[in-house]
């Protein structure tokens, strides 16, 4: 398998931002807060995209207190990327106009592509593109209000195999003026189990030449993210379960991305220790108590020991601490000399898979009879 990077491209381009190497990391409720973000950043010497969780239109425009918090950007962040998710063309509307008129952020991009129940049983994220016109008139009344800023949308494939969408939602989109389109290869059905298409990666690429495309869906090494540009024409990759407690594969991406195909982390368990404790640290000062911080960080352990010789009685304790020092004593009785394990690159994160997708009420009958959805679907609450 060639490891070499792809033939020079047009850089990137979202709105007036070059992108350059084109690596985005995708927006990951619960995860891709301002801390995670750092991280990553950091890694990558601050090149690439790097997008907020999902923060939800209600919440925004109400100026929920955690929403609120969830928008904070560190003044190194450049461009500001925030993604919304609405159902009510209104009220995603006036989340963009809120942004734009208040600096809020430089980039919007529009989230189509969750599958999770709470979420496509008010007829959000992956199930509301089979809603064409509704689909049309979010992204109107989002490019319209946004001004200068640039707009930009995450799909999936569809809601199944049976009801495919990404080539009308494509289509849509580019006529409706938005500046580029990630499409996530699983339909909403999958969630995050089998193998993601690449193929229909390459058929989006060819059916709206017009606007960038980026490509996401196992991606795992900085190799897969440069097959799947070789592969399918794509424009640019995103990146969400790959780095999962690897934040430094952004590192790796840039290295790639610039010819330095052999220039590749491999981290001891000491060097992952102490991203780990910067992690819960960062989190810790971002919340504004670290209690709370280490707490928040328990999702993460299982993803930066992956591969590592650690018991599970370890695991488990590691799992519950509660402040930075009970973390750091722990990690300290390991054995912190251990190699990068072998095939600790490969998959993490969620595989569920064959999933029956929960959808509003006669939702699939006609994908041009939107009555029924309003402001009342929107959801109120924003993040993990």
């Amino acid at each position: 398998m060639s490891t070499t990077a792809p033939r020079e491209k047009t850089p990137l381009r979202i709105g007036p931002h070059t992108v350059q190497p084109p690596v985005v990391l995708a927006p990951m409720a619960g995860i891709t807060n301002a801390p995670f973000r750092t991280l990553c950043r950091e890694f990558s010497g601050g090149k690439g995209l790097f997008v907020s969780e999902m923060i939800t239109t209600r919440a925004l425009v109400e100026r929920n207190e955690k929403t609120m918090q969830l928008i904070h950007f560190d003044e190194s962040e450049k461009p500001r990327s925030i993604q919304l998710y609405g159902v009510d063309p209104a009220t995603v509307g006036k989340a963009v106009r809120m942004i734009a008129e208040e600096d809020l952020a430089d980039h919007i991009d529009l989230n189509f592509g969750c599958p999770v129940p709470k979420v496509t049983r008010k007829g959000g994220g992956s199930a509301l593109p089979y809603k064409r016109p509704l689909l049309r008139a979010i992204l109107r009344e989002a490019v319209s209000g946004a001004g200068d800023l640039p707009v930009t949308m995450k799909m999936r494939k569809g809601i199944d195999d049976d009801h495919l969408t990404y080539l009308d939602a494509g289509r849509i989109a580019v006529e409706e003026g938005v500046t580029a389109i990630a499409l996530h290869g699983r339909t909403a059905s999958q969630h995050y189990g089998g193998t993601a298409d690449w193929d229909a990666i390459a058929r989006l690429k060819e059916h709206v030449p017009e606007i960038p495309v980026l490509g996401n869906g196992d991606i795992w090494s900085a190799s897969d993210a440069l097959r799947m540009v070789r592969e399918t024409g794509c424009d640019g990759v995103v990146v969400g379960r790959g780095c999962l407690g690897r934040p430094w594969l952004f590192a790796d991406l840039v290295a790639a991305f610039e010819g330095r195909t052999g220039d590749i982390a491999r981290p001891s368990l000491r060097e992952v220790a102490d991203v780990m404790v910067r992690h819960a640290t960062l989190l810790g000062e971002w919340i504004g108590d670290e209690a709370r911080g280490v707490i928040d960080f328990r999702k993460h352990v299982a993803w930066y020991l992956k591969g590592f010789a650690v018991g599970s009685e370890m695991r488990k304790r590691l799992a519950i601490t509660s402040s930075l020092s009970e973390l750091r004593s722990g990690l300290d009785e390991l054995d912190l000399d251990q190699p990068w394990p072998t095939g600790a690159d490969g998959p993490r994160g969620r595989t569920s898979g064959n999933n029956r997708v929960v959808l509003p009420d006669g939702w699939l009958k006609d994908p041009y009879d939107c009555a029924g959805v309003g402001e009342d679907a929107e959801l109120s609450t924003s993040g993990g």
